[in-house]
């Protein structure tokens, strides 16, 4: 809870908007996403609940392969790679002819762990000027950004913050933060509505896709759309699988849903295309569909098989949960390749080993 304007100014001391906490919190030198054990460490992504998620990615690219005209050098771009498991997992189930083609990158600020893929380039931004899938999963919802609250007397004024999370308002958001807040998140005179200024993020997703020469971005995340937008915010922390209060001391992330429709528009490259993790991963051949019944007396173990996978591909499609992120791709120098629509009910293209062979 805020503190009350007009606190004196000894309690205020240390304070600062949410953007510069954030960005020290997550990225300083001893910051959250530094740590030995990364992400998977304190929360479950879509990449964590299934190998069945880095074979959709896979079959991804291969369809960005074929648009591109299978290019002697195919990237694709791990944007926010934690610990390189999504680029891991991309690089497994690819067939044979396209793995050998294909340069990986993962952009981490973290320093390398030591028993990533020696095919997999470390990095700490995005290479320019590739040819390929650029591929950002929870990425944008970690981009800092500050946070505005209506005051008492109906203003919106940022919202500044001490490294305990003990928040107060500051002076009215004005200029660009301002004129952001008016087309993409208007916010009525009552006090206590928040909004979070994703103005940073827009310009976050503009530079990864200019990193393309030709192919595809896209953008997986926490997501929600103008017409829809949470009325207190959705700043929120995360730590050791559970969800915290947002304090920026550098122990937990700091995270907030992404306004992925102002992204879609952001300057140099709208027109994006916007569609749920559900739509996506359908259109990529990853469905719930339980296997047929008979397969349990003809082939039990591959029944058993069949039925885990299921259950896989169940909960990152649920609707309420994985299924509800958004997607936000962008084609760059060629067609879009993600299909709009899931194909025929039918196995999935890209083989994905089984959890025994991991």
């Amino acid at each position: 809870m805020n503190e009350a304007q007009g606190t004196n100014r000894d309690t205020r001391q240390g304070s600062r908007g949410w953007r510069e906490a954030m960005e020290a919190a997550l990225y300083g030198p001893t910051g959250f996403y530094r740590s030995p054990e990364g992400p998977a460490g304190h929360f479950r992504t879509s990449v964590h609940a299934s190998p069945l998620f880095a074979g959709a990615v896979a079959r991804l690219l291969c369809l960005v392969d074929e648009v591109l005209d299978h290019p002697d050098e195919l990237a694709f771009v791990d944007l926010g790679a934690g610990r390189g498991e999504l680029t891991a997992g991309v690089l497994a189930a690819l067939p044979a002819d396209v793995a050998a083609r294909t340069r990986a990158y993962a952009v981490e600020l973290a320093e390398r762990p030591q028993d990533v893929d020696p095919r997999i380039a470390w990095v700490s931004a995005p290479p320019t000027g590739v040819t390929g899938l650029l591929f950002a999963n929870e990425w944008l919802d970690n981009v800092p950004l500050d946070v505005a609250e209506v005051a008492p007397d109906g203003t919106a004024r940022l919202v500044l913050v001490r490294e305990d999370g003990t928040e107060h308002l500051g002076e009215p958001v004005t200029g660009a933060d301002a004129e952001w807040l008016e087309q993409w998140w208007p916010l009525p005179p009552e006090p206590g509505l928040r909004a979070e200024i994703g103005r940073p993020r827009d310009a976050a997703w503009a530079t990864a896709v200019a990193s393309l020469e030709r192919g595809l971005a896209v953008a997986v995340d926490y997501a929600h759309e103008r017409g829809a937008r949470p009325p207190f915010g959705t700043l929120t922390g995360f730590r050791e699988g559970r969800e915290t209060a947002p304090v920026p001391d550098g122990t937990a992330d700091v995270t907030a849903h992404v306004a992925l429709d102002a992204c879609a528009d952001a300057a140099g490259v709208p027109g994006g295309r916007l569609r749920s993790q559900r739509t996506a991963l359908g259109a990529l051949g990853v469905s719930g569909g339980r296997p047929p019944l008979s397969l349990a007396s003809s082939d039990p173990a591959g029944y058993v098989r069949a039925l885990t996978r299921a259950g896989e591909a169940a909960e990152l499609t649920a609707r309420g949960g994985l299924g509800d992120f958004g997607w936000l791709s962008k084609a760059v120098g060629v067609a879009d390749p993600l299909p709009l629509d899931p194909p025929p009910a039918g196995p999935l293209l890209v083989d994905v080993p089984d959890h025994e062979e991991e």
